[in-house]
Order: structure tokens, then C-alpha cells, then sequence
């Protein structure tokens, strides 16, 4: 089986933007702003209403932006919120073994 990390890009930068947003450039040379308001500021995320804590997202050495504590999002979903690609166009190899 091909290794899918290879097949997607990783996070390169991030930089926090207002409101919920992150700017992030991938290594694919994907980059802009993905708006993460959508997801419910409770739970883990409940530190995200600190803002001087939601500026503290960099990248983790696993290639997810991550914040003190372990809290992380994944970044194949960061790249398909940003990109608008779905699965089934990021990882057509490993989809079409399970088929």
C-alpha cells in the first residue's frame, strides 16, 4: 500500500487572523484563510474563546495546527476546507484499495 502521507501536502506556515481564522500555506503551494468559526467554542475548544490563545496555533511536528495542550486539527481537513477538495479527489489511491 502506497504511505498517504506522501500523497498529501503538509502545512508550512500558519499565521492567526481575526475572528476564527487561520491563514496557512501548504507545501503544495496552497495557501490562504480557513474560517474555523463553525466549530462550537466548548469542550477542548472552549480555549479558543481566549484569544491570546487561539494566537499561539503553530504546527505540530505530525504536520496539524496545534495549541498548547495538545489540541489539534487535522490537516488534511484544514487543506480541504481551504481548497474545497473532497476525499475522493485527495486520496483516489488508497479509496480506490478499499473499493
Amino acid at each position: 500500500m502506497e504511505n498517504v502521507n506522501e500523497m498529501l501536502a503538509r502545512p508550512i506556515a500558519v499565521e492567526p487572523r481575526d475572528g476564527f481564522r487561520v491563514w496557512v500555506k501548504f507545501d503544495d503551494g496552497e495557501e490562504g484563510e480557513v474560517d474555523y468559526s463553525d466549530i462550537p467554542r466548548r469542550g477542548v475548544f472552549a480555549a479558543w474563546n481566549d484569544r491570546e490563545f487561539f494566537e499561539r496555533v503553530s504546527i505540530s511536528d505530525f504536520h496539524a495546527l496545534t495549541w498548547p495542550g495538545e489540541l489539534e486539527l487535522c490537516p488534511n481537513s484544514t487543506y480541504m476546507r481551504l481548497t474545497g477538495k473532497t476525499v475522493e479527489e485527495l486520496m483516489p489511491p488508497l479509496l480506490a484499495k478499499r473499493l
